[in-house]
């Protein structure tokens, strides 16, 4: 199988090694048909490009029969229609590209996490009704990510009654953004700040915030996954995600203790829909074989006509667009360098 993400990137680590841990469990009870399972590993950095030229070497290698993976929106999005367009067409499945303009962009392209529809919304839904906010700044990165996510929050904000101050961009360059909070302190300030961004983009936001002594409560969303390990500035942040590694079940709690046993970490959601992946591939492969074709139609039935798969993450159903729209949002909160589970929807 191939597997691509950031893999020199802290966020594309988890992803790599639970994977890894899946295949080895696999192999310890006899692979696949009894056939050893490997895994032929590509580091995307993240980036489109590069995302496609991976795509079109795994669709050119017969040995490759399914990708997991890429873990970002836009790299996702950008190898997406490669596998799907490929003269041997290839499913992927993404542990964690959220982007709504992923949905049904190639019948060969599935995700087990839910949309930043859902991520938005719920977050909203969060702010108005938990926090009891009625004005809230966005800033977002403006990638296909943050600009997702910007969306659903602030048109679910606004639909509950609340008040979206200002929606300010910023770029993966950014060095500072004590403008924008600075102007929202001028506007009279807002209940809560709302961070679609990555984890950079949070972490400066944070500091900045201190740095002109404003405690505004913040928000995010499963980008920011890892900044707990930023240190006190991250203490109260909630952020959204579609699995937290306190989530109950004994096949999740093996998980956890199998992942630190061999890595000495938690896991994130980004390993532990990897992990599910190389699982449900597994299952399939045994089913139906390694035909290319024959494994996407069978990944397409998944909760359809055939049962859904019960993983560490929750139940994976997909529908008729690649989504798993039944996946909830779980709000995490920072909790003395620890991020554990609030609110589930």
């Amino acid at each position: 199988m191939g597997i691509a993400g950031p893999f020199s990137q802290p966020r594309g680590v988890s992803m790599h090694r639970a994977a890894e841990l899946a295949v080895k469990e696999i192999n310890a009870h006899g692979g696949v048909r009894g056939q050893s399972m490997a895994l032929r590993a590509i580091d995307d950095s993240g980036r489109p490009d590069v995302a496609i030229r991976i795509a079109q070497s795994f669709a050119d290698d017969p040995s490759v029969v399914a990708v997991i993976g890429h873990l970002t929106s836009g790299a996702s999005l950008a190898a997406g229609r490669v596998y799907g367009e490929a003269r041997r067409p290839i499913a992927m499945i993404s542990p964690s590209a959220s982007s709504p303009d992923l949905s049904g962009v190639s019948p060969y392209v599935f995700r087990i996490c839910p949309s930043d529809l859902s991520h938005g919304a719920q977050l909203a839904r969060f702010a108005r009704q938990t926090l009891g906010a009625r004005r809230v700044g966005v800033i977002y990165i403006d990638d296909d990510y943050g600009r997702g996510l910007r969306l659903s929050f602030a048109a679910e904000f606004r639909r509950l009654g609340g008040e979206v101050v200002e929606e300010d961009p910023m770029l993966s360059a950014t060095s500072s953004l004590e403008p924008y909070l600075s102007r929202l302190r001028k506007a009279g300030g807002i209940d809560a700040l709302m961070l679609a961004t990555e984890r950079a983009g949070a972490e400066l936001a944070l500091r900045e915030m201190g740095q002109i002594g404003v405690r505004w409560p913040a928000i995010g969303g499963d980008a920011l996954t890892g900044i707990e390990a930023a240190g006190p500035i991250t203490e109260g942040l909630r952020l959204s995600t579609a699995y937290l590694p306190d989530r109950p079940g004994e096949r999740n709690a093996q998980f956890v203790t199998a992942y630190g046993r061999a890595y000495g970490q938690t896991p994130d959601h980004r390993g532990a829909g990897a992990y599910d992946i190389v699982h449900l591939l597994a299952r399939v492969i045994e089913d139906v074989g390694t035909d290319r074709r024959a494994i996407r139609d069978r990944l397409a039935r998944v909760g359809v006509d055939r049962p859904a798969y019960d993983g560490v993450t929750g139940t994976i159903a997909f529908d008729a667009r690649g989504d798993v729209p039944a996946k909830p949002v779980v709000i995490g909160v920072v909790h003395a360098g620890q991020l554990v589970t609030e609110v589930a929807q």
